[in-house]
């Protein structure tokens, strides 16, 4: 894990979560689904004039209320707690009961008028006028769609379940004008329209759910997705946001999407203070004692640029860990920003828009640093020829040390695949890997033969896996892209993309048995843009290279 004394901001505590429960009621129309959604009053604490779910925190007596909630045998009692609260926030805010009567009969628009909404806001009050009139809460009919966190930069944080449940025939909502106003259906794909106008503000949470619900077409798809999601009943996604500073402007993020990583390992605690715009200029801190220069060379293989990184500080001396392309502008910025003090200079690999500044950059510092890496092999293009002043050693570990006892330890992890000569480095100080091209960022390491090889590729990938798991690295620091978190699930998900890919390749092998790379490419890339066909026509190679050795050597 990172040392506290390399963050760049004061630790602090976030707002405390309180638990909380929405519901989505969800109806078919011949356009599609529809949800119920309401305003919130322009003076609510949290969220005030949004458009939203009914819901609301979960009280004590939502336990004490399951006296007349049934649940499915999967759904375990928290989740049960949650559906009560969410069918008491339905009742108190838009006067929607999801009940029934003990012979299964709904309970009727009637009834549900009769009913004394002012008390509900006690689950034990709603209980009791349920028992009054022979009826059961739907709770078993109520399903987690989505698991939200509020986001740690906020000062009241809720921990919520964003339920679904079909809308109830014959009621007909009343928003309680407390809380709540204007009570309407809306397709999501419709509100995220009006949203992106002007005229339907939503918060992000709302948004991003509303997205994921767009994809799907009926009501009863919704449920089924959400009653057998893979290992169990539960979300079909949890998150708690992050947010970053782009072109000036919050922006806040989801796990799943590349700014996330790096947010978590500069602001771990939520602070809004780390700029997420590309840009060539200078270098951005991303720990005291790790700084990211990009190289001006962005492009479909570089995406915004080689990622040049310098470890150390103005005590140590610094390691500048990919020079990138002979730029002098970038050749001269990492000089500037190092002061001239580089004691080492290290490339991951030979390619053109890795290892070629070594030289220039050696040549500007006074000390001549050594330029270490290794040396690329026969079966290297000429365009990525390398010799490092010295062969780095698989394990071998490179140290800083300042005066004041601070260290900063890099170790070097052999991994071929991408190039023969390909090295990964782990920061072991503050558990930081230094992936190169062999794990990236926004796209998929194009394996090239004969220098790249796929069965050294993936075993790379499992050796690196191995090193996370001993090492409790959280943190990839890519050579294109944002910093990605959750290391271990990033490489799994790498893995299991290349695997899938070569299935899709071993399949138009079957198919065309006396085709050609060039017949099969079409039919195995067919989810990639044509444009990137002839790239991805190098990677397919070696994939049809180790399909070929496995089914010599099974």
């Amino acid at each position: 894990m990172v040392r506290p004394s390399q963050q760049l901001h004061p630790a602090r505590e976030p707002a405390p979560l309180f638990a909380a429960a929405t519901v989505l009621l969800l109806r078919d129309t011949p356009a599609g689904i529809e949800v119920l959604m309401t305003r919130r009053s322009a003076t609510a604490s949290f969220a005030p004039g949004a458009y939203v779910f009914p819901g609301g925190r979960i009280d004590e007596a939502d336990s004490a209320a399951q006296r007349v909630a049934p649940r499915r045998p999967t759904q375990g009692e928290r989740q049960l707690t949650q559906a009560v609260a969410a069918v008491r926030e339905s009742f108190e805010e838009l006067g929607v009961l999801l009940a029934r009567h003990a012979d299964g009969r709904p309970v009727s628009a009637e009834e549900v008028a009769a009913m004394d909404r002012s008390t509900a806001a006690s689950a034990i009050a709603l209980a009791d006028q349920c028992a009054a009139r022979g009826l059961r809460l739907a709770t078993d009919e109520v399903y987690t769609f989505a698991h939200w966190i509020t986001d740690r930069d906020l000062p009241k944080r809720f921990d919520v379940p964003f339920l679904v449940a079909r809308m109830p025939e014959g009621q007909t909502p009343m928003a309680d004008e407390a809380e709540q106003f204007e009570p309407c259906w809306v397709r999501p794909a419709d509100a995220l329209a009006r949203h992106k106008a002007g005229g339907f503000f939503m918060i992000f949470p709302t948004l991003r759910t509303l997205e994921r619900m767009a994809a799907y077409a009926t009501v009863d798809a919704i449920l089924e997705a959400c009653a057998n999601r893979a290992g169990g009943e539960g979300p079909l996604f949890t998150s708690c946001p992050r947010a970053g500073l782009l072109r000036g402007q919050e922006a806040r993020y989801m796990e799943h999407e590349s700014p996330y990583g790096e947010l978590a390992l500069v602001c771990p605690d939520g602070q809004i203070v780390h700029g997420l715009d590309w840009q060539s200029e200078a270098p951005v801190p991303l720990l005291k004692n790790l700084r990211r220069l990009t190289a001006p060379n962005p492009g479909a293989m570089t995406g915004p640029g080689t990622n040049s990184y310098i470890v150390g500080d103005a005590a140590s001396g610094y390691i500048v860990i990919d020079p990138g392309p002979n730029d002098a502008g970038h050749i001269e910025r990492l000089h500037r920003a190092t002061g001239g003090d580089i004691r080492m200079i290290v490339c991951t690999h030979s390619h053109a828009d890795h290892s070629p500044g070594a030289a220039p950059l050696q040549a500007l510092c006074a000390s001549k640093p050594p330029i270490l890496g290794l040396p690329s092999a026969p079966t290297a293009r000429a365009s990525a020829r390398f010799q490092p002043d010295r062969a780095l050693h698989d394990q071998e570990r490179l140290l800083l040390a300042g005066a004041d006892g601070t260290t900063h330890t890099l170790r070097a992890i052999h991994t071929p695949g991408h190039a023969a000569n390909h090295l990964c480095l782990v920061l072991e100080e503050d558990g930081l890997l230094f992936s190169g091209d062999h794990v990236l960022n926004g796209s998929t390491t194009v394996v090239d033969p004969p220098d790249g090889n796929m069965n050294a590729y993936l075993d790379s990938l499992d050796k690196l896996d191995a090193l996370c798991a001993a090492g409790d690295i959280h943190f990839i620091l890519p050579a294109h892209g944002y910093v990605l978190g959750a290391a271990r699930a990033a490489i799994a998900h790498l893995k299991a993309h290349r695997l899938k890919r070569e299935a899709k390749i071993a399949a138009a092998m079957q198919r065309l048995p006396q085709g050609t790379p060039e017949d099969w490419l079409p039919i195995a890339y067919d989810d990639v843009p044509e444009r990137m066909w002839p790239v991805a026509a190098r990677s397919l190679a070696a994939h049809v290279e180790r399909i070929l050795q496995l089914a010599q050597h099974p």
